[in-house]
C-alpha cells in the first residue's frame, strides 16, 4: 500500500514495571498487568477501547499473552503471541502499529514480559538444534581474522565481542571506549528507578569487574531480568476523539528488518552481529520520513538503542548513522553520547545497567523515548529537544535487535497539533511514571478494566 494512503499513528499511553533481577518473585502475568494498567491509566481509556493487542515473550508457554491481558477484561480480541528474540517488544508494538496504520483498528495494544533464568541466555528446547547455531559457528569461524585469536565466554558476548574486536582492528578503537560506553549507562542508570543497577561503576571498575570475553568484561554486559512494558497505538482520529493532543507521540516511522545473506557469506564479525540489518533498517526508517539519503540524524536530540553489550554500542552508532563509520569511538571520546553532547544515548541506563527483559526490552525503550518527548522525564530529560524553531521538537530514535535475526527501529516526534496542559498520564495516575516507579492496586486495575472482565481472574493477581 502507498505511504499516502496509511493513517499516522501515535503512541497515546505507556507503563514499565521496575527491571528486577530474575529471582521468581513475580509471574508475567501479575507483572504484564502492572504495566497494562499503568499504560491505560497513562492514555485514560479503558480496555474496552482496545481493539486488537500483541504480547511479545521469549521465555514462556503458549498464551501466555491471553493469561497476562485476561486481568484487564476478555473482549474477545485478537490477542496474537509474538516471539522474536531479543527484539521481542519491539516486534509486537511493530505489529500493533501496522494494525493502526493500515486502518484495521482505530487502537492497538503492545505489551511485553519477561520471567528469565538467572546468568547467560541458554535454550529451553536441548532436545533440539537452535536457530541461532549457524550464528554462532560462523563468528567462532571467523575469530581466526581477528587480532584477538579464539576468543571465549557464552555465544552472546563472545559473538558481541568479536565484532567490537573487527571494529577496533579496523578503526582503531580500544577496550576502553567499550568502558568509557558502560560507565556512561550506568552513570544514566542511577537517576532511573526503574533499572535493575543503580550503582555508577566508573570506567576504572567497569575494566577491573571479571573478563567475560578478551573484549568485554562484566559490567559491559547487560543482566538477565524479569519485567514488564507496554506502549498503546491509536490514530489520528482517536487521539483527537479522546482528547489527547497534550501527549500523542507520533511514531514517523517504523520499520522491521531481519538478516541478508552478508551475515554468513562476508568475513565479518560485525555483520554476523547484525550491524548490515541495523544500517538498512536505520536507512529505511529515515527515508519513510521523507528524509534524502544519510540525513536526518541531525534533528535527533535522544536516543534509546540496544546496548546488549557495550561492543553492540560501539557499533551501532555508525549503523544508526550517528557518525561516520570510523568515527564511532571517537563520538564516544567527545562526550557526544550523553548529557550536554549531540545526542543523549540510553539516557535510562541502556540494557547494560537498567537490564533486559526479552520480551520488555523494545517496548521499555519505546516507553522512555516518550517520556523525553513528552517532556516528562525529570532527572532523565534530555536538553535541548525543543530548543529548535520546528514547535515539533526533535526526533527520539529507537533501535531493538535480536540475533537470529531481526531489528526494529522507530522514529518518534511531537506530532504539529500537540498541546501542553491539562489532564494528562500523571495527573490520571497521581504521579509522573516517567521517572517514579510504584505499583498499581487493584482499584488502578478497577479505573481501566473492561465492563466484560472476570472476577475469577482478578482473585488470582497479585499485584
Amino acid at each position: 500500500m502507498p505511504q499516502n494512503k496509511f493513517q499516522r499513528t501515535f503512541i497515546i499511553g505507556c507503563g514499565c514495571t521496575a527491571f528486577i533481577k530474575p529471582r521468581g518473585q513475580r509471574t508475567t502475568e501479575d507483572m504484564g498487568l502492572e504495566a497494562g494498567t499503568k499504560a491505560l491509566l497513562d492514555a485514560g481509556i479503558t480496555y474496552d477501547a482496545v481493539q486488537t493487542a500483541f504480547v511479545g515473550y521469549c521465555y514462556g508457554d503458549s498464551t501466555s499473552g491471553q493469561r497476562a491481558l485476561y486481568g484487564l477484561g476478555m473482549t474477545g480480541i485478537p490477542i496474537t503471541n509474538v516471539n522474536n528474540n531479543c527484539s521481542t517488544g519491539s516486534t509486537a508494538l511493530f505489529h500493533a502499529n501496522n494494525a493502526v496504520k493500515s486502518g484495521l483498528v482505530e487502537c492497538a495494544l503492545a505489551l511485553g514480559f519477561e520471567r528469565m533464568a538467572a546468568g547467560s541466555l541458554g535454550t529451553n528446547f536441548p532436545d533440539r538444534t537452535p536457530p541461532t547455531l549457524l550464528f554462532n559457528k560462523r563468528t567462532i569461524d571467523l575469530e581466526k581474522t581477528l587480532t584477538s585469536g579464539t576468543n571465549f565466554g557464552p555465544g552472546a558476548p563472545r559473538m558481541f565481542g568479536n565484532a567490537g574486536q573487527e571494529y577496533m582492528d579496523k578503526y582503531g578503537a580500544e577496550v576502553k571506549h567499550l568502558a568509557m560506553i558502560a560507565a556512561k549507562n550506568h552513570a544514566h542508570s542511577v537517576k532511573n528507578p526503574y533499572s535493575q543497577f543503580r550503582n555508577g561503576w566508573t570506567v576504572e571498575q567497569v575494566l577491573q569487574a571479571p573478563k567475560i570475553t578478551a573484549q568485554l568484561t562484566k559490567f559491559m554486559c547487560s543482566p538477565t531480568s524479569d519485567g514488564a512494558a507496554c506502549c498503546i497505538i491509536a490514530s489520528e482520529d482517536f487521539v483527537h476523539a479522546h482528547g489527547l493532543e497534550n501527549q500523542a507521540i507520533e511514531i514517523v516511522a517504523q520499520n522491521l528488518e531481519t538478516d541478508d545473506p552478508a551475515a554468513y557469506d562476508t568475513d565479518s564479525a560485525m555483520e554476523v552481529a547484525g550491524y548490515g540489518m541495523s544500517k538498512r533498517c536505520a536507512d529505511k526508517v529515515f527515508k519513510e520520513a521523507g528524509f534524502s539519503d544519510g540525513e536526518g540524524r541531525g534533528l535527533v536530540g535522544v536516543v534509546e538503542l540496544h546496548d546488549c553489550f557495550s561492543a553492540n554500542e560501539l557499533i551501532t552508532y555508525p549503523a544508526l548513522g550517528l557518525c561516520d563509520l570510523d568515527e564511532a569511538h571517537k563520538m564516544v571520546e567527545r562526550g557526544d553520547n550523553t548529557y550536554g553532547g549531540k545526542y543523549v544515548v540510553n539516557p535510562s541506563g541502556g540494557l547494560e545497567a537498567k537490564g533486559h527483559p526479552l520480551g520488555a526490552t523494545g517496548l521499555g525503550m519505546h516507553f522512555y523515548i516518550t517520556m523525553q518527548l513528552r517532556n516528562l522525564a525529570g532527572p532523565m530529560q534530555a536538553p535541548g529537544l525543543f530548543d529548535i524553531p520546528d514547535k515539533r521538537g526533535k526526533f527520539g530514535l529507537v533501535h531493538n535487535i535480536g540475533i537470529g535475526g531481526a531489528v526494529v527501529v522507530s522514529l518518534l516526534r511531537r506530532p504539529e497539533f500537540y498541546k501542553t496542559g491539562g489532564i494528562d498520564g500523571p495527573a490520571r495516575l497521581g504521579y509522573n511514571h516517567a521517572h517514579e516507579c510504584r505499583p498499581v492496586t487493584l482499584a488502578d486495575v478497577d479505573k481501566v478494566k473492561s465492563k466484560k472482565s472476570s472476577k475469577f481472574v482478578l482473585q488470582h493477581a497479585k499485584l
